[in-house]
């Protein structure tokens, strides 16, 4: 059977029947690098007896690589929603709060009512996304970004746009536009392998639609208008 032992801390771990040596890790909890014997006859008496960390399994590896993947899309749509948060809470209550905004109270300075945050946040929600048009958008965007080049990039615009004239208003026009570009940013910058840009490409996105779908929000709007 045979030993780990360390010789940073001072300690050995004596193998049991039908373990080996390539199942542990090669390092001790102390930072030592474990190394194996047959026996302890060069160890001092001293010395204390520890348990060590099993290897990982690949079986093991293999689930845990899964479950991360799985975890993916909550990540980033919490991170989606943050974002969303810091940069267009504000500017959404006050485009749709612009007749109640006051800014001239000493107290509070900004002219926010106790209710801002309920607010903002009854805006931040995927309830009134309409993912039966956001997503084959996205799809189509994605397949734009990662295959053509060129002019054809274009059309990316005028997709985003097309999601925030479809929308019921203004503001829900920026929210389906922003997801929808945030996700084919994402998808196509990892179809491209531009993973030391993911941020970047996911912002644009953001901005992208952001921007598109307000302009398509406000055709339709005037159109309607008129």
């Amino acid at each position: 059977m045979g030993y780990l032992i360390c010789g940073k801390c001072k300690s050995y771990y004596k193998l049991q029947s039908g373990e080996s040596p390539k199942d542990f890790v090669s390092e001790c909890d102390c930072g030592g690098k474990l190394r194996y014997v047959e026996n302890l006859d060069i160890v001092d008496p001293t010395w204390k007896q520890i348990s060590i960390e099993r290897k990982s399994t690949n079986s093991e590896i293999f689930k845990e690589r899964i479950h991360s993947l799985y975890s993916l899309p909550g990540k980033f749509k919490n991170r989606l929603v943050q974002f969303y948060y810091n940069s267009f809470g504000k500017w959404i209550y006050d485009l749709k709060n612009r007749g109640r905004v006051h800014r001239t109270s000493h107290k509070n300075p900004y002219g926010m009512e106790p209710g801002f945050m309920n607010s903002i946040m009854n805006e931040l929600n995927f309830q009134n996304i309409r993912w039966i048009l956001v997503i084959p958008v996205a799809a189509v965007i994605t397949l734009i970004l990662a295959f053509t080049q060129g002019i054809f990039t274009l059309l990316t615009f005028f997709l985003l746009l097309a999601v925030g004239y479809l929308s019921d208003d203004v503001i829900i026009g920026i929210k389906n536009a922003v997801v929808t570009g945030a996700i084919s940013f994402f998808l196509g910058s990892l179809f491209t392998g531009s993973f030391l840009y993911l941020i970047p490409y996911i912002i644009l996105g953001v901005i992208n639609g952001a921007v598109c779908g307000w302009i398509g929000g406000y055709i339709k709007t005037k159109y309607n208008y008129h």
